[in-house]
């Protein structure tokens, strides 16, 4: 019973957020402006006139360049927790982190050598 009755606060702050954003979208419905159109039903893109298609072919340069600063932001992230624990970890943990930066170092220079991020290609 001593269990459960720890679980009522987590239990009460569920049930007044859900409230709360029910309440929210309740009210915004009944008392927010109500207007429809032509032109109020166009999409707005920062002030820019929308004109053509919205599927216009973009070069893969971009997606390869995002996927790629995803992937090496990525293992950037894998540094953290040894530079928290440098001290702890020793001299090993110095020399897998030097292979795991020279893994990292060679395939940026593949990515290079491949020309992936060159932009006159």
């Amino acid at each position: 019973m001593n269990d459960t009755i720890s679980y009522l606060p987590i239990a009460i702050q569920f049930v007044i957020a859900f409230g709360f954003v029910a309440t929210t979208l309740i009210l915004a419905g009944i008392i927010g402006p109500k207007s429809k159109g032509k032109v109020k039903d166009l999409s707005f893109e920062c002030g820019v006139e929308s004109v053509g298609d919205a599927r216009l072919p973009f070069s893969v340069k971009f997606f390869l360049a995002a996927i790629l600063f995803v992937l090496f932001d990525v293992e950037v992230i894998f540094m953290y927790p040894w530079a928290v624990n440098f001290e702890t970890l020793g001299w090993t943990a110095l020399i897998k982190m030097f292979f795991f930066l020279g893994s990292l170092l060679l395939g940026f220079v593949y990515v290079i050598k491949k020309g992936a991020i060159d932009w006159n290609k």
